[in-house]
Order: C-alpha cells, then sequence, then structure tokens
C-alpha cells in the first residue's frame, strides 16, 4: 500500500510517538477490507510503539480502524483506507494519539477537554478533497482529547450506499448525533465555537476589551496576511481578523504562478501565511467576520468595526482586504439544491458524481479546466457558456474538445436548476440565439462563473464600482481617509495571489505613512 519513500517518511514521523497506539481493525472478506488489513500490518512494522488487532465482532462499517491507547477503547476511526489527501490526516491521529502535540492553542485545547454531554461525529469525505482533511484533523483531534466526544471519517467513494441514503452529494459532510451538522472546510475553532454555545459571549467580551489598533486588518488571505506582516515589522500595534486564515487559496488545489515557488496546494501556502505571520506581534482574532465599518465621527478617533458576533475593534487605521467569493448562477433552483447536486468544487465533490451525467457552468479557465478532470470521472460533461466562444487558454479548449465525453454548448444562458424535491435532475436554459428553451437531464452542476467581492457590509461607507469592488487609488486608500484596501475585493486588475500579497504590503505601508503623517 505504501511505496518505499512513505514509508520511510511515516517511520521517522513514527520516531515522535510518546506512549503506545493500537490499530484495531473491524474487517470482512472484501477487496477494500484486505487493502486497509495491508496498511495497518505496514504501519504497524513501521514502529515498535504500534500494534495492529483485529475485533471483528464490532457493529460497526467494515473495513473500519480505530486508532487508540492500550486499555481504552477511544480515539478517531477511519471507515476505508485514509490515502490520498487524507494520508496527512492518518500520520497526524497516529502522532497525536501517541501523545505528540497538537500546534493548537492551548486555550482551544482545554476548551475541548471540558466540552459536557456527548458528541458522535461522522464525516464522510473522497480521498480527492483538499477540503476534507481539515474537518477530518479538526475532529480526529477532538475526539484524542476528549473520550464524551467520538468521531468516524468515512470514504465516499467506498461506503456509496450511505452517500446514496443520506443523499450526500458534497464534501466533506458532517453529521452530530444521525443529524447534519455542517458542510465544506469548517476549521477547529469553528466547529467547536458551534457546540459550545457559551464561548461567543466571552468571546465577545474580550473583543471588546481589546486596546485601539494602529492597523486593523480584515481579511486575513494572502493581502491580509501581508499587510499584518508589513505593519508589524514597522513596531505597531497591528490586528488580524478573518474568517479563516488563508482565504480562497484554501479552496485552491494547485498553484503554479506564484514566484520562487514552482508549485504548491492552497492549503501550503495557506499554512505558509499563517506561520510566517505568526513570527511577529500580531493579534490575529480567527473565526470573526465583519459586519459594518464606523468610519471615525472626526480626526483623532478611531475608526470601527462592528462582528457578526457582536463585538467591536478600534483602530486608528483599517485595511480591508477580504477577498471575493465564488459568483452564483442566481436562477432558480440553485439555493434550493446547493450540496444535493449544485456544487463549486470539482476536486471534492467530483468523485460523488463517478458514472453520472454533470454539467459545467462557465467557460473561463476554472471551468474548462473543471470539465477536463471531471470528465476522467463522470460519465458525461456539458459545458455550457454564456458567450458564442469560450475565454479559456487554447491550450485548454484543445484538451476538452479531445474527450469523447465531453459536449460544449456556446450562447447558452442557464434559467432554472431543476429538482425532485431531494436532488438535482437537470437544468433549463435558454439558446441566446434563437431564444428556444432547452433542458437537459442531469445530476450534478459544478459552477465556475467567476467571483464576486466581499464587500456588502460596506454599503454607504467607502465608495465602490457597480459590481460592488472598492475603490481605491495608487496607494490604496479609499474615498475614506484612514481606510485602505487591498487585493480581490478593491478595483486593482488581475485577480492573482500575488497581485493580492503585493497589494496588501503597499496597502500597509501606505497606512503606516498615513499614521506618522496624522
Amino acid at each position: 500500500m505504501l511505496d518505499n519513500n512513505m514509508q520511510i517518511q511515516l517511520k521517522a514521523y513514527l520516531e515522535k510517538l510518546t506512549k503506545p497506539v493500537e490499530l484495531v481493525a473491524t474487517l470482512d472478506d472484501s477487496v477494500k477490507s484486505s487493502e486497509v488489513r495491508q496498511l495497518l500490518i505496514e504501519i504497524a512494522e513501521l514502529s515498535e510503539k504500534v500494534s495492529f488487532f483485529e475485533n471483528n465482532e464490532l457493529s460497526v462499517r467494515k473495513p473500519s480502524f480505530l486508532i487508540t491507547n492500550p486499555g481504552l477503547a477511544t480515539g478517531p476511526r477511519f471507515a476505508g483506507a485514509p490515502l490520498g489527501h487524507e494520508f496527512t490526516s492518518l500520520v497526524l491521529a497516529l502522532l497525536q494519539t501517541g501523545g505528540h502535540p497538537s500546534k493548537e492553542t492551548q486555550e482551544l485545547l482545554d476548551q475541548i477537554r471540558y466540552l459536557d454531554g456527548k458528541f458522535h461525529f461522522e464525516t464522510y469525505y473522497s480521498l480527492t478533497c483538499h477540503n476534507c482533511p481539515d474537518v477530518v484533523q479538526a475532529l480526529n483531534l477532538m475526539s484524542i482529547l476528549n473520550p464524551n466526544i467520538t468521531h468516524t471519517a468515512i470514504d465516499g467513494g467506498v461506503f456509496q450506499d450511505e452517500i446514496k441514503e443520506r443523499n450526500i452529494m458534497g464534501v466533506p459532510t458532517i453529521f452530530l448525533n444521525g443529524e447534519h451538522f455542517g458542510q465544506g472546510r469548517m476549521s477547529l475553532g469553528e466547529i467547536v465555537g458551534k457546540i459550545d454555545t457559551g464561548a461567543s459571549d466571552k468571546l465577545v467580551e474580550k473583543l471588546n476589551n481589546r486596546p485601539i489598533y494602529d492597523v486593523l486588518v480584515v481579511g486575513s488571505g494572502p493581502a491580509g496576511a501581508a499587510a499584518a506582516v508589513y505593519a508589524a515589522r514597522k513596531g505597531i500595534r497591528t490586528g488580524l481578523m478573518g474568517e479563516r486564515f488563508g482565504g480562497q487559496i484554501l479552496d485552491t488545489v494547485d498553484i503554479e504562478n506564484y514566484i520562487s515557488v514552482p508549485k504548491t496546494e492552497g492549503a501550503k501556502l495557506a499554512t505558509a501565511l499563517k506561520s510566517h505571520v505568526d513570527d511577529y506581534d500580531v493579534d490575529i482574532i480567527d473565526l470573526q467576520s465583519a459586519q459594518k465599518l464606523v468610519p471615525a465621527s472626526e480626526p483623532g478617533m478611531p475608526h470601527q468595526i462592528e462582528t457578526v458576533s457582536g463585538a467591536v475593534l478600534r483602530s486608528r487605521s483599517i485595511i480591508i482586504a477580504t477577498g471575493a467569493r465564488w459568483r452564483n448562477m442566481n436562477v432558480p433552483g440553485e439555493d434550493q439544491y446547493r450540496t444535493r447536486g449544485v456544487t463549486y468544487c470539482p476536486h471534492c465533490d467530483g468523485p460523488l458524481f463517478k458514472g453520472k451525467h454533470v454539467a459545467v457552468i462557465g467557460g473561463g479557465n476554472s471551468g474548462v479546466e473543471a470539465a477536463i478532470d471531471l470528465a476522467g470521472v463522470v460519465k458525461h460533461v456539458t459545458l455550457l457558456e454564456f458567450a458564442p466562444e469560450l475565454k479559456a487558454d487554447s491550450v485548454l479548449q484543445d484538451k476538452l474538445r479531445s474527450l469523447p465525453n465531453v459536449d460544449v454548448i456556446m450562447n447558452a444562458q442557464t434559467t432554472e436548476v431543476l429538482g425532485d424535491g431531494q436532488k438535482v435532475i437537470g437544468l433549463a436554459y435558454q439558446d441566446r440565439v434563437s431564444s428556444s428553451i432547452h433542458k437537459l437531464a442531469l445530476e450534478g452542476i459544478f459552477v465556475q462563473i467567476g467571483l464576486l467581492p466581499n464587500t456588502n457590509w460596506l454599503d454607504g461607507t467607502v465608495a465602490r464600482n457597480r459590481i460592488g469592488e472598492i475603490e481605491i487609488d495608487v496607494k490604496c486608500e479609499t474615498s475614506v481617509k484612514g481606510i485602505f484596501a487591498a487585493g480581490d475585493c478593491t478595483t486593482v486588475p488581475y485577480k492573482q495571489i500575488i497581485i493580492a500579497t503585493g497589494e496588501g504590503a503597499k496597502a500597509s505601508l501606505s497606512a503606516f505613512d498615513h499614521l506618522i503623517r496624522t
């Protein structure tokens, strides 16, 4: 199961174990069980601290295995062989069960240990999903820290009957005590905050007591991270608040145009950005989103950011770096069938549509790349483009047209997502030349039609253009003195990671210049 390089790397990691670990498998005679058995035998052979046992009498999914300590029956469980993107989750589960400390804050770890109640989590993932590991790793850690918390990470490709029975059409999908809990990427803090309801009031009180910042950066993507580093290097009081560190790059798989880094992945770059910010004296405020900007009422007074949670943060200057989000089709049925056939991530959700008919909406690079990727998994792909021609690079178009199971329809305006009340069964589109209406029978729709800036919360404050982008000058200053903006939420052309980081640095230098002059 593991090649020589993976065995060497895993052996080195397992040397960090400080206490014994048991792998207790529940298997049957299936091919998948044989794969899991072989994987666990290979792992156990790499360390004297790891033991492998079978207990096939348990009434749990087969194949599955528990990672625990001798004498215990608690800890994370995997149903299926966690390879692909989930191999890292397996390694971390082994290390943390074996006593290797987590890098999470002690405050958050203690909050998990003292959670009251019984919590049984189930997470459905796919091996190609780059969003799933964050959720799996967070819930695994919770099950290691608190014996009242259990977690089973389930490979949706192995347990297709459950995927169908529970009508799961997107991953990661999380169930808590048998009820739907959440879908999509969630951090450890988000999950804990959702079940520990009393913690939010305490957090608001703490945030309200924060001293006034010199620079408060709103948004923790590439632009926000760069702005925070540049501000902190000036020795001024710097705050950085955001919903999830890394922002939109967490939803990006391969990155090959970030200069000096030939190739990386979105999650890895987000980790690198966080590590860099952590090197400086930056007050990081995670899991918070801005609800309202209140500009200073008079010179010398601080600007204010009101958060969705109810907290108020004050700062002498503000840098808005809230990025952008996927654009919706805004047609009937889209919201109703979101995560039930309407999806925005071909890498995450593509395997759930194996052998099915799907559509991709959008003929830019993202749409054509999605269609190419999906063509290797699904039975048939129909790509619909609004314009009379595709906008993707010619090399991508050539590849697309070479695929036998892909159709391309131009001048197609999607008018409705069709469903049976439970899931997508098709879509309707209008031919923009003849005005005729057509219907396609489908089981999945992948929307890839660009981005919209996350600036709705700024109504009535800074100037924005017709599509909501914040208008900035050459120094990233907005229409309000002392308030700056950077990255994909602004009018700067070309929405690229490297441009966003440069703009974040520029905005921070401009904010510092503003502070020393006022």
